[in-house]
C-alpha cells in the first residue's frame, strides 16, 4: 500500500517540507481505504440524472469593463503576484 518512503518521495516532488514523515502515512492510508470503498459501490443500477438548457436559458455572456485593476487592490497583492496564506 503506501508506506513511509513514497510519502517522502511525493513530499519532495511537491516541494513539502515535512518534519515527521510518518504521521503522514496513517493518514495516506485511510484515504486510500476510503477510495477502495467507493470503487467497490455498484452504481450499474443507477440512472443518471442530468438537465438539459437550451442556448436561450442561459444568461447572456456580457463584457463590463472596470475603471481601475481589480488585481491591484487586493490585500495581498505583490508586484505581479498575490500572495496566499500559509498552509500548516
Amino acid at each position: 500500500m503506501v508506506d513511509e518512503e513514497e510519502i517522502i518521495r511525493v513530499a519532495k516532488l511537491m516541494k513539502i517540507d515535512l518534519e515527521d514523515h510518518s504521521e503522514h502515512v496513517g493518514r495516506v492510508k485511510k484515504m486510500l481505504e476510503y477510495f477502495d470503498i467507493l470503487d467497490q459501490i455498484d452504481l450499474s443500477s443507477e440512472e443518471i440524472t442530468s438537465q438539459e438548457k437550451s442556448l436561450a436559458e442561459l444568461r447572456k455572456d456580457e463584457f463590463v469593463p472596470h475603471d481601475k485593476k481589480l488585481i491591484e487592490s487586493l490585500k495581498n497583492f505583490r508586484e505581479h503576484y498575490v500572495r496566499a496564506p500559509k498552509m500548516n
